[in-house]
């Protein structure tokens, strides 16, 4: 009887609550539904830098605009029309979307679509073209003959937002197709939606990271150059490459036939640019060794050592006049520190009220970007720690100590408007680009780097990273923000940029010192592998294999002008 009453009362609830739906918008079903928030994918907000960019100095090419590749005149769209996306696979399977470049000013054309991931912000580019040429009979841009169907949708079981297609241009004779065509109609593309380049105005290129990958063996990358040294005329277009059944599709990037620096930032907007993206370097709480300048490091201390006359070192003066320039990595010559303990222990520690970040300002991509590579100099780097399996911290003695240690990162920036498209970390003897909506900032528009302790590699987070092995064995690169910063762009100089001449930044002496800022030492591994459990030895001897000498402190480091990087593009 109790129970009867109950469902009574029940259902008369329910009935009073079906006639105030009647007056109402609000359905009282909705009670027994399961609300689902269908979460926004990254990418469909657009990322922005924290603050507008600045109005840079006058003078020049730079952020202007435009840029003259020698006839045919280049500028960059930002800005997007979506025509189509798949929603699973490519990084995090969150899918990719494709773009058309939108808002293209009258006289220029459009050399591809767009595409990227969708776990990131939209935050790209790409470039479009305007003939000045003034060549009638062979203009630097042509309409396509036809298309060829790369690849399509439709017959894919694959979550997306309609179907796409994708389109290669068929040029004619004596040109080429630097991008593709998206659309989400099986009609082929107008022949005047895109032009082709005519081929002296491009050059090779190679895929660079991974955007999206279908079911069928279809991969859409990122292009770049395949020559990137600092006075290659390569320039990146900004669109994507198709390789179908590991066969990658044809599609050049374009060329500075014209080899024009006329984009690059003078002094005045370099300093301007240093102000504005100044990298800020967090230190780890128990970071012991700290950056100094070149200058303090020999004014304190800092020895020359010469192989046969070992026993008589020499100071070294504040320019580094007195040391052996130019040459090669003989083996001849080497830094060190002094050998009094007191003295020696002091220098290592560095010091940051006598800090200097050294700038190396170099044209890239065919003079369309600017590097500021922001060298940074440790007068000690620390030992090595590892993680293997169930041991987190396994101490290496002084494995990885070594004196004069070099890092950077690099800023690189396009000479089309002066943002900063992307960062490039310094880890040893390789590293990562991370685009700026994948970076942290602080104080405006500066991005945050991480220093690893002891190691002093450079990261975008916080965190362990290993390096040499996997997730459970490797080298430990150990991040964290402590209190200790160091902000790039509060004491600097410009210490080379070739391309402004050579009496407008005098290179210091010490850059041209071609020889070891710290000496060559071995160290016995095998007596800190007898610490190890047996079956952890065979791990740990796999971690040596893959990590460099550097890195465990054998070789004494090279100073950055006898980098790979100093007239190429950076190491990943």
């Amino acid at each position: 009887m109790m129970g009867s009453q109950k469902l009574h009362s029940c259902f008369i609830i329910f009935i009073i609550l079906i006639s105030f739906k009647e007056s109402t918008s609000w359905n009282p079903l909705d009670i027994f539904k399961k609300t689902k928030t269908k979460q926004p994918l990254p990418i469909e907000s657009v990322f922005k830098l924290p603050s507008p960019l600045p109005t840079w100095p006058s003078g020049g090419g730079f952020a202007n605009g435009t840029i003259d590749l020698g006839g045919l005149v280049v500028s960059q769209v930002s800005s997007f029309s979506k025509i189509w996306a798949t929603l699973e696979g490519g990084p995090d399977n969150l899918g990719a979307t494709f773009y058309e470049p939108s808002s293209v000013p009258k006289g220029f054309f459009m050399l591809g679509s767009y595409s990227q991931p969708n776990n990131q912000p939209l935050f790209g580019w790409v470039l479009i073209a305007k003939d000045l040429t003034n060549n009638a009979s062979q203009e630097a841009l042509a309409l396509p003959t036809n298309y060829t169907l790369v690849w399509s949708s439709e017959s894919q079981n694959i979550k997306q937002d309609g179907v796409g297609y994708i389109w290669l241009p068929i040029p004619p004779q004596g040109y080429m197709p630097t991008g593709h065509v998206v659309t989400n109609s099986s009609e082929k593309p107008p022949l005047d939606m895109i032009r082709c380049v005519r081929s002296d105005f491009t050059a090779l290129t190679e895929i660079d990271s991974w955007i999206w990958g279908s079911k069928s063996g279809l991969n859409v990358y990122t292009s770049r150059p395949a020559s990137r040294e600092s006075i290659d005329l390569s320039v990146s277009t900004g669109t994507f490459v198709v390789q179908a059944n590991g066969v990658a599709s044809s599609v050049p990037c374009l060329k500075n036939v014209g080899n024009n620096l006329s984009a690059m930032p003078n002094l005045s907007q370099i300093q301007e640019l240093i102000k504005a993206y100044s990298p800020l370097l967090y230190f780890h709480p128990d970071e012991q060794f700290l950056p100094s300048s070149v200058s303090w490091f020999f004014q304190n201390g800092a020895l020359l050592y010469t192989k046969g006359n070992e026993s008589n070192p020499v100071p070294i003066n504040a320019t580094g006049s007195n040391l052996p320039l130019n040459g090669t990595d003989d083996g001849a010559y080497w830094l060190d520190l002094p050998i009094n303990e007191t003295i020696r222990d002091s220098l290592k520690k560095g010091n940051l009220q006598n800090v200097e970040a050294y700038l190396h300002v170099k044209p890239m991509l065919g003079a369309t970007f600017t590097d500021i590579v922001v060298w940074i100099f440790y007068p000690f780097n620390g030992a090595a720690k590892a993680k293997i399996e169930i041991f987190q911290n396994v101490h290496l003695g002084k494995i990885g100590e070594h004196v004069g240690d070099w890092e950077h990162v690099a800023l690189r920036i396009s000479n089309l408007d002066g943002e900063l498209k992307k960062v490039y970390f310094s880890q040893h003897n390789n590293g990562t680009w991370v685009s700026a909506s994948g970076l942290e900032f602080e104080n405006i528009s500066k991005p945050v780097v991480y220093v690893s302790l002891h190691g002093h590699a450079a990261f975008p987070h916080t965190g362990l990273v290993l390096e040499g092995g996997t997730d459970e064995v490797g080298i430990r690169n150990d991040m964290a923000k402590g209190d200790t910063v160091m902000d790039a762009g509060a004491a600097f100089s410009v210490v080379s940029a070739k391309y402004l001449g050579s009496s407008a930044v005098v290179e210091p002496l010490w850059l041209n010192y071609a020889r070891q800022w710290g000496p060559n030492v071995t160290y016995d591994i095998d007596s800190v592998m007898e610490m190890l459990p047996g079956e952890l030895k065979i791990e740990f001897k796999k971690i040596l294999s893959h990590v460099p000498h550097e890195v465990l402190g054998e070789e004494g480091p090279l100073g950055p002008k006898m980098k790979d990087n100093w007239n190429g593009d950076e190491r990943v």
